[in-house]
């Protein structure tokens, strides 16, 4: 089925091409045609001025300065016909690439809360089976510990995810201030590691975190920054592969760098990938879990602390976020 954003994309495209090329058409048209009246009316006062002149050489200084008068009114009408020319033009990429922005801003936030939708539903509804089982039948001390320790990772999915939604609208209204307080990056980064770990007891994190790194910075988004990238290299590679945390110190320079052995990200997405709610794919057939709001948080987060996020191609497959920090 033809997506409809797509389909009002291309009537709105072809609706403002002939509108284009209709103005455009208008305005040769009136450039054309104040242009033969200005040399009919010219014509007309040369023919005036040989009928009724005496004097010879009277007649040819008036001709000359009717000529004149005909080049600088040509001169106007070509500088007004390009001037109008060009401000349509202007006008028009404008107004074109603001209505190619709002249909593709409309996309993404459908895609969004179809994304939303399934991203809330998801861990509730495991929530509620395993508490449902566990009032329905009488389990086993281990099972049941399984099946609570279950519950509480969706519960702290959904509170990760809800997390997210709420510090995005924040961070874009400047509703949140992000505090400046001196604080410990290592034990920070090491905290977020560990609960990553603790969630995804089979996938391998490789951390080579320098001790004693200090920043000025606001603990919740840093922890929100590191856990955003470590779910990220999780969602984007194979169950198998290892994700590796880096956090090191030197000549004046803080760098965190998460790294996976995943897909990878062509460079024609590397830049999109921080855009707000962009995703790879449709929602509709993409496998990897999230709703485009991580990357995007990661890149405000960053900027809240002058500093800078870069993504980068890993050797030999997946990719590296590197974020640097003044120390």
């Amino acid at each position: 089925m033809a997506d409809p954003t797509k389909k009002q994309l291309r009537r709105a495209t072809i609706v403002f091409w002939v509108l284009l090329v209709y103005i455009i058409a208008a305005l040769a048209w009136w450039l054309i045609s104040l242009e033969q009246q200005n040399k009919t009316i010219h014509s007309l006062r040369r023919a005036q001025v040989a009928t009724t002149a005496n004097d010879p050489d009277a007649a040819n200084e008036q001709v000359r300065l009717i000529g004149e008068s005909e080049r600088r009114d040509s001169v106007k009408y070509i500088a007004e016909g390009i001037t109008f020319f060009l401000l349509i033009i202007v006008g028009a990429v404008y107004i074109y690439r603001l209505v190619r922005q709002q249909f593709q801003l409309q996309q993404q936030q459908q895609n969004f809360v179809m994304a939303v939708t399934h991203e809330l539903k998801t861990p509730i509804s495991v929530a509620r089976l395993n508490l449902e089982t566990l009032l329905k039948y009488e389990l086993e001390k281990e099972k049941q510990r399984k099946m609570l320790d279950m519950t509480l990772q969706e519960t702290l999915r959904l509170d990760e995810l809800i997390n997210n939604i709420l510090i995005s609208t924040q961070l874009d209204v400047e509703a949140y201030k992000a505090a400046k307080e001196e604080l410990n990056l290592s034990d920070l980064v090491k905290d977020v590691v560990h609960q990553f770990e603790h969630r995804y007891h089979l996938r391998t994190v490789v951390h080579h975190i320098q001790e004693e790194v200090d920043l000025k910075g606001d603990p919740l988004l840093l922890k929100l920054l590191v856990s955003n990238l470590l779910e990220n290299a999780n969602k984007y590679s194979d169950k198998s592969a290892p994700i590796t945390c880096r956090l090191t110190e030197n000549e004046g320079f803080i760098e965190l760098q998460v790294a996976d052995e995943g897909i990878g990200i062509p460079d024609a997405e590397k830049e999109k990938v921080f855009d707000k709610f962009y995703r790879v794919g449709n929602e509709q057939t993409r496998i990897a879990k999230g709703t485009g709001l991580g990357l995007y948080i990661c890149k405000k987060i960053a900027k809240s602390h002058d500093a800078d996020i870069a993504l980068t191609d890993n050797t030999p497959r997946g990719s590296i976020f590197t974020v640097t920090f003044s120390a």
